[in-house]
C-alpha cells in the first residue's frame, strides 16, 4: 500500500506527459515563431513596395492616393493604371510560361484555404514571391483590390516551403498554414487578436487547441515586428460620434439589412465579372495577358473622374469616417467601387477583397447615417458611428468571417462603444448573404474550381481523396478493359466513387486512367474505399477536438 502514491504520481506523470505530446511540439512551435519573423517582413516589404510604386505614380503614398490623383494631369491620372495593367499582364504571362504560377491569375485567400484542404494546393515559395511582386505593382498603380489576399498567401507560400523542408505531417501542415495567415494578418493590419481567429474561422475552420498557441505566437511575434517597422497606427483616425444610445442598437440591426443587400450586390456582380471573363477568354479567344490592360485602362478612366476608387481606398474610407462626403457622393462612391473591384478581380489586375469591403461598407453606414440624423437628429450617433459598423458588416459578409471582422474592425478603429451595434449588423448581414447568395466570396471561388467545403470535413475528405490514392494497382501488363464496361476513373473523388458504386449497386470497380480509357490500372472495391474514408474521418475529428 506504500507504493501506491508513487504508482498513481508516476501513471499521472506518464498522461501528462502523452497530454503535452499531442498538445505541444516543439518543432511546430518553433517553425510558427520563424514563420512569424519571416511573414511579418515579407508583409512589410509588400506594403513598402505599395508605397514606393504609388508614390512614384501618382507624388503621394498610399494613404493618400486619391489626393495624389487628383493633383495629375487628366493624361497621366489615366496612363498609370494603364501601362500598370500592362506590366502586370506581362509579369503574369511570363510568369504561367515560365512555370512559376499555376495558372494566369493572381492569387490569395482561397488559393490558401485551398491548401489547407489539399495540401499544399497550388502554392510554392517562388510563386508566392512572383504574386507579391505582380500585386504590389498592381495597387500600387491604382488597381481597386485589397491587400489581405496576397499578404496571406505570401505567408502561405513560406509556410509550404518550411512544411516541406522540415518534413512535417499534414496535420502539422495545416497549423503552419494558419500560423502564417495569422501573421500575415496581424502585419498588415496592426491586429494581433483578429489575425488568430481570421486564421481559426477562415483558413482552418478549426478551433482544436493545439493549433492555438503556435498560432497566436505567429501573430504575436508579426504584430511586434510591424509595429517596431510601420509603428503603432491605427489604420483609420475616428472622429468623436456623439455616444451610442438604445436607439442607435436597433438602427444598427437595420443597417445590417442594407450591408447585406449591398454584399449580395457586389458577390452577385462580382461571380457574373468573373464568368463574363471566362466567356469572353473562351469564345472570343480574347488572350489572358489582355486581361489586366483592360483593368488598367478601365481604372484610368474611371479614376479621372473618381479618384477616390483608386487602390485600396484608405483615404477614402476615412474622409467617409469624417463625414466629409454629401450623401449622393457617397451613393456614387459606392456603386463606382463596386464596379472597379470587379473589374480588377475579374481581369486579374490584382487580388483581396477586405478592404475592398470595408471600403463599401463605409460609405453605406455613411450614408445610412446622414438619413438617420436627419430624421432622428441628436438622438442617434453621428454618421461615423454607423459608417465604422457597416465596414465591418459588408466585409464580414463578403468574406463569411463575422467573429474575425469584427475584432479587425475594433483593431483598426481602437474603438469599443460601437461593439453590440457592429456584432448585430454582421450578423445579420452575413445571414442575409448566406441565404441569398449561398456562400462567401472565398467558397465561391473554391466551389468554381470544384471544391465545395461548407460540409464540413467529411466533406473535404470526400472531394480530396482520389481513386488513385485508395485503388489496389493491377499489373502493368494487364489487359485492356473492354468497350461498355462501367468503370472509374483514377483522377475522380472517393465521392464520387462511392456515389457511382451505389448507383450501380456493386462492391468493387475496375479504375482506368481516365473514364473514357481503357488502360486497367487498379481495382477499387468498397470495403476498402469506406475503411480508408473512415479512418481519414476518425483522424480529422480528432484534428478538430484536440
Amino acid at each position: 500500500m506504500s507504493f501506491a502514491p508513487h504508482i498513481q504520481i508516476r501513471s499521472w506523470l506518464k498522461q501528462s506527459a502523452e497530454r503535452a505530446a499531442t498538445l505541444t511540439k516543439l518543432k511546430v512551435w518553433g517553425l510558427a515563431a520563424v514563420l512569424g519573423v519571416l511573414t511579418a517582413y515579407g508583409v512589410i516589404g509588400f506594403i513598402l513596395a505599395i508605397e514606393w510604386i504609388t508614390e512614384v505614380a501618382y507624388g503621394e503614398p498610399g494613404s493618400m492616393l486619391a489626393e495624389g490623383a487628383r493633383a495629375l494631369s487628366p493624361l497621366r491620372a489615366f496612363l498609370v493604371p494603364a501601362i500598370g495593367g500592362t506590366i502586370v499582364g506581362f509579369l503574369l504571362w511570363w510568369s504561367r510560361r515560365s512555370g512559376w504560377i499555376p495558372d494566369f491569375r493572381c492569387q490569395g485567400v482561397a488559393e490558401v484555404i485551398e491548401a489547407r484542404a489539399r495540401p499544399p494546393g497550388a502554392i510554392t515559395l517562388r510563386g508566392g514571391l512572383v504574386n507579391t511582386a505582380v500585386c504590389a505593382l498592381a495597387l500600387g498603380s491604382g488597381s481597386s483590390a485589397g491587400r489581405e489576399g496576397p499578404a496571406v498567401l505570401l505567408g502561405g507560400s513560406i509556410s509550404v516551403f518550411l512544411s516541406k523542408q522540415f518534413g512535417l505531417s499534414a496535420k502539422d501542415s495545416r497549423t503552419l498554414l494558419g500560423c502564417a495567415a495569422a501573421a500575415a494578418v496581424s502585419a498588415a493590419f496592426n491586429a494581433p487578436i483578429a489575425g488568430v481567429l481570421f486564421a481559426l474561422e477562415v483558413v482552418l475552420s478549426n478551433y482544436a487547441l493545439s493549433i492555438f498557441a503556435p498560432i497566436a505566437l505567429s501573430s504575436i511575434i508579426a504584430t511586434l515586428i510591424a509595429r517596431y517597422h510601420l509603428g503603432d497606427l491605427h489604420r483609420f483616425v475616428i472622429p468623436e460620434y456623439g455616444g451610442a444610445a438604445p436607439l442607435d442598437l436597433a438602427l444598427g440591426g437595420s443597417l445590417g439589412i442594407i450591408c447585406g443587400i449591398v454584399s449580395i450586390a457586389f458577390l452577385v456582380v462580382a461571380a457574373w465579372g468573373r464568368s463574363s471573363t471566362r466567356w469572353a477568354v473562351s469564345r472570343l479567344h480574347l488572350p489572358p495577358a489582355v486581361l489586366p490592360v483592360v483593368a488598367g485602362i478601365g481604372m484610368g478612366g474611371i479614376g479621372i473622374f473618381f479618384p477616390e476608387v483608386l487602390g485600396y481606398g484608405y483615404q477614402a474610407t476615412s474622409e467617409a469616417i469624417a463625414g466629409s462626403y454629401s450623401f449622393s457622393l457617397l451613393v456614387i462612391l459606392l456603386v463606382v467601387k463596386i464596379f472597379a473591384i470587379v473589374l480588377c478581380l475579374s481581369c486579374r489586375f490584382g487580388q483581396g477583397v477586405f478592404s475592398g469591403g470595408i471600403y463599401l461598407g463605409a460609405m453605406s453606414g455613411a450614408a445610412f447615417g446622414i438619413v438617420m440624423n436627419l430624421a432622428f437628429g441628436n438622438l442617434v450617433a453621428s454618421p461615423a458611428f454607423f459608417a465604422m459598423i457597416g465596414m465591418g458588416a459588408v466585409s464580414g459578409a463578403i468574406i463569411g468571417a463575422p467573429i474575425s471582422t469584427t475584432l479587425i474592425i475594433f483593431e483598426l478603429t481602437g474603438d469599443y462603444t460601437m461593439t453590440a451595434a457592429l456584432m448585430i449588423a454582421v450578423g445579420i448581414a452575413t445571414v442575409l448573404t448566406q441565404i441569398f447568395f449561398g456562400s462567401s466570396w472565398f467558397h465561391y471561388q473554391l466551389n468554381q474550381r470544384g471544391y465545395d467545403l461548407s460540409e464540413g470535413p467529411q466533406g473535404v475528405i470526400l472531394q480530396t481523396i482520389r481513386v488513385r490514392d485508395v485503388m489496389r494497382p493491377v499489373p502493368k501488363d494487364a489487359m485492356p478493359l473492354e468497350e461498355g464496361v462501367e468503370r472509374l476513373g483514377a483522377n475522380q473523388t472517393l465521392g464520387e466513387a462511392l456515389a457511382v458504386m451505389a448507383k450501380l449497386d456493386v462492391d468493387a470497380m475496375p479504375v482506368t486512367k481516365t473514364r473514357t480509357d481503357n488502360t486497367l490500372v487498379g481495382i477499387l472495391t468498397e470495403s476498402r474505399a469506406l475503411k480508408i474514408y473512415n479512418k481519414a474521418l476518425v483522424e480529422s475529428l480528432i484534428e478538430h477536438h484536440r
